[in-house]
């Protein structure tokens, strides 16, 4: 399984090459210390895109009708608050930063969400959960943080039940001039300036567009998700494939 996370240049990309520590331990790490200014420099620095985002990636999992939703990597829970949109009974977050789901109980008690969504500390590579418990499994910008990608997409497939829907936002590289060339100006120079000013943290935003740069997108993506026991994986860019929208069915 990890050889052929290693094949993956993503898995090789850390938040601190110098470090000792695992590029998992390194993750909940550089996490946990920005968690206070997550939101606002997730919302900032894409100008406020990310919402319709989320919203499209719900979209695709209320069309199954979910009763039971699992969002891994969940963070501050963005998107599990999302998912409420798809009128599900359940809906479970799972994160290594545990100051990350700190800041995201506290929105789940202020919007009084406490009955239909639960978060807790979870590896990815290994979940607290049965075998085929999910009608649905989402991730948001969280499987580019993997220390073994094929590990946590697989266990991603264990957990998710027979005929469940897989829904993943990963950021990707638009292709065409201008927005090419402007993107990467902006993900090179201004977001790691501007989120290492705000966040007081000095690798996490550049850390960022390292990781996006290595990371398969696109068909390829689409080809490991089938390798990891998905079937009809897609993949749909949004906004001139900024973003990526991927979908599969176990």
């Amino acid at each position: 399984m990890q050889s052929n996370d290693a094949s993956h240049p993503s898995t090789k990309v850390l938040p601190d090459a110098g470090s000792n520590l695992t590029k998992k331990a390194q993750v909940a790490d550089m996490f946990n210390n920005i968690a206070g200014n997550y939101d606002f420099l997730n919302h900032f620095l894409s100008l406020g895109i990310d919402k319709g985002w989320r919203k499209k990636a719900i979209a695709e999992v209320a069309a199954i009708r979910p009763e039971k939703i699992l969002d891994v990597a969940t963070g501050t829970g963005d998107l599990a608050i999302a998912a409420l949109q798809a009128r599900p009974k359940k809906i479970i977050g799972v994160d290594i930063a545990d100051q990350m789901l700190e800041v995201g109980r506290k929105k789940i008690i202020a919007k009084n969400l406490s009955d239909t969504i639960t978060l807790q500390h979870g590896d990815s590579e290994s979940m607290p959960f049965e075998s085929d418990s999910f009608d649905a499994v989402t991730c948001a910008y969280g499987v580019r943080n993997f220390e073994h990608l094929e590990a946590g997409l697989k266990e991603m497939n264990r957990v998710l039940r027979k005929g469940g829907k897989l829904v993943i936002l990963e950021f990707s590289h638009p292709k065409k001039f201008p927005v090419k060339q402007v993107y990467r100006f902006y993900f090179r120079f201004v977001l790691p300036t501007l989120g290492k000013l705000v966040s007081k943290h000095s690798r996490a935003y550049t850390y960022l567009p390292e990781s996006v740069m290595a990371f398969p997108e696109g068909d390829q993506f689409c080809s490991i998700l089938s390798r990891c026991g998905f079937r009809e994986a897609k993949a749909r860019p949004l906004t001139f494939g900024i973003t990526t929208l991927y979908t599969a069915v176990k």
